[in-house]
C-alpha cells in the first residue's frame, strides 16, 4: 500500500499537477493540505475520474483538507476537540481497509511573537491530546500532512536563519518531539537517519535549484504500522514542475494492503 500526502497549495489552482501526478505516482490513499477551496468548489469529479474516493474539509483561504483513496473509506473525525470556537479547516480522520489515518494542516504560526504562535502551540496540544488516544486503540494509524515544523537542524537548509520562525522555533519541535515520544515513528527518519531530506522549497531565492529546503511534511506511524514499513521518500521532481505548489509529495509504501491482521 502506498500512502502520500501532499499540500498542494490550491486543489484548484494546481489540479493538472495534482492529476498529472496521481497518475504518473498512482499512490493508493492520499492526504491534501491547503486545499483553499470551499467544500462546494472542491474538484469532485476530477478525483473521481482520475480513480479516487474523496472526503475533504474545506475552506475558502488557505486551509482545507483531503484524504483521497482507491478503496472507500469510513470518515471518523473533522477538526479537533478542545475549542469549539476553532472553526479552520486543519484535520480529517478516515478508516481504510483496517488503517486509521489523521490528515492535518498545522497552523504556520508566524509572525513570532504573537497571536498566530500561541494558536498553533494550543492547536498542537490538542492534536497530541487526540494523538495520545488513538495510540489507546491498538489499531494500525498514521498522523500525516503538513506539520510546519523542521524536527532538527538536520530538516533545513542553513538553521541559523531559521532561530526565530514558528517553523524552526524551541518550543515548537519540543512540541512535535513530546508527541512523537508519546509512541509515535517518523517514518522519513526511521529508514532516512542521516539525510539531508527537504519537503518544501520557496518560490523565492531561487530555493528549488540551490536545493535550500525544509522538511515540515511528516508521517508520524503507530507501532502496527512501523512493522509494515518498507520506503519512506519525497517525490522531489514534482516541485520542479511548472505552475506546481511549493511542497513536494512524501510517500511511504507499507506491505499489503489490508492492515486488518496486525
Amino acid at each position: 500500500m502506498k500512502i502520500a500526502t501532499y499540500n498542494v497549495n490550491g486543489v484548484n489552482g494546481r489540479l493538472p499537477v495534482l492529476l498529472k501526478w496521481l497518475k504518473t505516482a498512482s499512490p493508493d490513499i492520499v492526504c491534501l493540505q491547503e486545499l483553499k477551496s470551499p467544500d462546494e468548489k472542491f474538484p469532485l469529479e476530477s478525483i473521481n475520474k482520475a480513480g479516487y474516493h474523496a472526503i475533504w474539509h474545506g475552506q475558502k483561504s488557505w486551509n482545507g483538507v483531503a484524504i483521497l483513496s482507491k478503496y472507500k473509506m469510513e470518515e471518523r473525525r473533522r477538526g479537533l476537540a478542545g475549542d469549539k470556537d476553532d472553526i479552520q479547516s486543519r484535520y480529517i480522520e478516515a478508516s481504510i481497509n483496517g488503517l486509521i489515518i489523521g490528515c492535518l494542516y498545522l497552523p504556520n504560526g508566524n509572525p513570532y511573537p504573537g497571536p498566530k504562535f500561541e494558536y498553533k502551540l494550543k492547536w498542537f496540544r490538542r492534536l497530541s491530546r487526540h494523538a495520545k488516544s488513538l495510540l489507546k486503540l491498538d489499531e494500525p494509524v498514521i498522523l500525516t500532512g503538513d506539520y510546519n515544523v523542521m524536527p532538527t537542524e538536520l530538516d533545513v537548509y542553513k538553521p541559523e536563519r531559521w532561530i526565530n520562525d514558528a517553523l524552526f522555533r524551541k518550543e515548537v519541535r519540543a512540541a512535535f518531539k513530546k508527541l512523537v515520544d508519546q509512541g509515535w515513528t517518523d517514518a522519513i527518519r526511521h529508514l532516512h537517519p542521516d539525510e539531508t531530506i527537504y519537503t518544501f522549497w520557496d518560490y523565492f531565492r531561487n530555493a528549488y535549484a540551490r536545493n535550500a529546503g525544509l522538511r515540515i511534511d511528516h508521517f508520524l506511524l503507530s507501532p502496527h504500522c512501523v512493522k509494515l514499513l518498507k520506503r519512506a521518500e519525497v517525490d522531489k521532481q514534482v516541485r520542479g514542475w511548472e505552475k506546481t505548489s511549493d511542497h513536494a509529495p512524501v510517500w511511504i509504501e507499507l506491505k499489503g494492503n489490508q492492515l486488518n491482521n496486525k
